[in-house]
């Protein structure tokens, strides 16, 4: 199955490129901090905002890793869009957070921010997002269904 027919019966992302994203993330901190380059932390900002905005098909890592990795994606299991999408805003408002920290000159917080972005990377690299299950498990405490 190639990866357009895959993606228009799915709707899904599949776990090989969600696993490329958090990769991406994660290597891109560590980078960054072990070469104190904020310009790193930039970089990846920019690359993971277009996916929270439009979408995967915005995103520049689902589409050249739908290229790369196009056999591996056949077959494989898949996440939920709307999760990858709140990964990626979280990474985005963490990313963005540490950006601003930089301008006025509190590297630190920016560090620190970008930190906890990798560490959450780390941590959905394992399999477990806890900040959408609590999320989930919250709206349904509140809203229902």
């Amino acid at each position: 199955m190639s990866v357009k027919s895959y993606e228009e019966k799915s709707g899904s992302v599949p776990e090989p490129i969600v696993r490329l994203n958090r990769i991406v993330l994660l290597t891109g901190v560590i980078a960054a901090i072990v070469l104190q380059q904020p310009l790193l932390i930039t970089l990846l900002f920019i690359i993971i905002v277009p996916a929270v905005m439009f979408g995967k098909n915005a995103s520049p890592i689902f589409l050249i890793g739908s290229q790369l990795l196009s056999r591996q994606i056949e077959g494989a299991a898949a996440e939920s869009p709307q999760l990858m999408r709140f990964n990626n805003a979280i990474a985005a408002i963490l990313l963005g957070a540490s950006q601003l920290a930089f301008i006025p000159g509190s590297p630190a917080a920016g560090w620190i921010l970008a930190g906890i972005t990798g560490a959450a990377a780390a941590v959905a690299l394992g399999g477990f997002c806890f900040l959408y299950y609590q999320f989930n498990r919250q709206r349904y405490r509140l809203f229902g269904k």
